[in-house]
């Protein structure tokens, strides 16, 4: 890639993250094209040309992944707090928008989300960011770590990685009636199986909190574990968390190969630091950890 070339990307990613950290004003596309250095005239076909949407239609996808995250992970905000946050006037006018999109009201999302309309619906939104925003990693962002042994409560999914969201939703009520604050308790997920190569019916990840106190099940399968201590490869993966695919690839292809070291018996796994939608989607952390020998 040119100077020039990733000098455009740069300024193209700053209007990104300005968008999420802005989503609760009015963007319209004078402040947006300042923020990328780009003539306001010519800015909104710049955009789409890049990310094939407008700048419109990404920022208003924007909000509605957001307002859906809050809805489906949040019970404490209240629809018409997350209408306003993204930018309607009015429940019902939210309402009807996010029908049109999701294919159910805020409050039938909240209740049961049906995943299968709200990722064709944000497709074009992740399309769109993987266009220009592809991650590069190199051997200097691995870190050696020791690591000590982690005792945990372990949520399992087994079953197609489309249905995720019901065991987070879950796995978030049941630590919240368990006292399992993610400020105070950290946040791991245990990948166990590879989603290009496993069958949806036998895909498995783990959620897990780390706590030393007898589990309460509360009416839900949990167990006791341990994420066991040793050396790992660690690798810190900021923004867009959703898919590690790419980090896992970078550790595992160029990496692990390259290191001289061996990889030890215990899944892939990573450390949730940050949250989205708490803070805005760009400035997300998770470390993935690749055990070693």
């Amino acid at each position: 890639m040119t100077t020039t070339l990733r000098n455009y990307h740069a300024r193209m990613q700053r209007v990104l993250d300005h968008i999420d950290q802005h989503l609760d004003r009015n963007l319209d596309l004078d402040e947006l094209s300042r923020v990328a250095a780009f003539s306001k005239f010519h800015f909104h076909r710049q955009f789409a040309a890049a990310f094939g949407l407008s700048v419109h239609r990404y920022i208003q996808l924007v909000r509605m992944k957001r307002a859906s995250y809050r809805l489906a992970y949040r019970d404490v905000d209240s629809v018409t707090e997350i209408a306003m946050d993204a930018g309607y006037d009015a429940p019902d006018a939210f309402a009807r928008a996010f029908r049109q999109r999701f294919s159910q009201s805020p409050s039938q999302f909240r209740k049961s989300p049906d995943w299968e309309p709200w990722l064709a619906a944000l497709g074009p939104l992740n399309q769109a960011r993987s266009k220009l925003m592809q991650r590069t990693f190199a051997a200097d962002d691995i870190e050696i770590r020791e690591v000590s042994p982690t005792p945990v409560a372990i949520m399992k999914h087994v079953g197609d990685p489309a249905r995720i969201g019901d065991t987070i939703k879950r796995f978030i009520a049941w630590r919240k009636a368990a006292g399992l604050n993610p400020k105070t308790s950290s946040t791991f997920n245990i990948f166990h199986s590879d989603p290009r190569v496993t069958s949806p019916d036998e895909y498995r990840l783990d959620l897990c909190v780390s706590t030393d106190r007898p589990i309460k099940t509360n009416g839900e399968h949990v167990e006791a574990g341990m994420i066991p201590g040793g050396r790992c490869a660690v690798l810190r993966v900021v923004g867009n968390t959703d898919d590690l695919e790419p980090a896992a690839l970078y550790l595992y292809r160029d990496w692990l190969p390259a290191s001289g070291e061996e990889a030890r018996d215990f899944p892939l796994y990573c450390q949730r630091l940050t949250f989205f939608p708490e803070e805005p989607e760009h400035a997300a952390v998770t470390e993935l950890f690749l055990p070693l020998k």
